[in-house]
């Protein structure tokens, strides 16, 4: 159990609050680019980023979780850090000077960490893209055996380099415009 729901129902819980921090990520990166604020997106985006932090971190709770450091705690970690970055260049420093690039570098990182996350939990249990993949403990991860492996790697091949590019363009894009403070 994990704050009263069964691990399952707390599952559930975690992929919809990342599914909303994704969609919600590609709607205020878009945004961005059309030097768009978004502040209610954008609040939306970010509460759901550090909620599947959280709840991420959570999963430490259940007693069947070893407590260690394992790649989704320091994958937690480094979101952690980012999403920090983004709400301090948002909320603390209002997007002034270089703290618009800043904050647009941020909100893309999170969003691609999000994704990162996405993916590799679907190749790891998701049977129509990993025919090895099962939904029950141990999963099976990276690496994953051939050809799932190969797929892997391109998938999040395409999921990092769809980021930096929109991590760039948004950078470049996000200026004061209508909206904007």
């Amino acid at each position: 159990m994990i704050i009263g729901l069964s691990v399952p129902a707390f599952t559930i819980l975690h992929v919809i609050i990342s599914l909303i921090a994704i969609a919600s990520g590609f709607v205020i990166v878009f945004g961005m680019i059309g030097s768009h604020r978004l502040p209610r997106t954008t609040a939306l985006f970010w509460t759901m980023t550090v909620l599947t932090t959280v709840t991420g971190f959570m999963f430490f709770l259940s007693p069947t979780q070893a407590k260690m450091l394992t790649p989704a705690a320091a994958t937690g970690i480094v979101a952690t850090v980012f999403f920090l970055i983004g709400l301090v260049a948002l909320y603390a420093k209002h997007l002034y000077g270089r703290w618009r690039w800043i904050y647009a570098a941020a909100a893309t990182t999170s969003l691609y960490l999000n994704v990162f996350v996405l993916i590799v939990q679907s190749f790891q249990k998701l049977t129509f893209i990993n025919p090895t993949a099962t939904l029950t403990p141990p999963f099976a991860g990276p690496p994953f055996a051939p050809p799932t492996d190969f797929h892997f790697v391109i998938a999040q091949g395409a999921a990092l380099v769809l980021a930096v590019m929109l991590g760039i363009v948004t950078a470049l894009k996000f200026r004061r415009g209508p909206g904007l403070i």
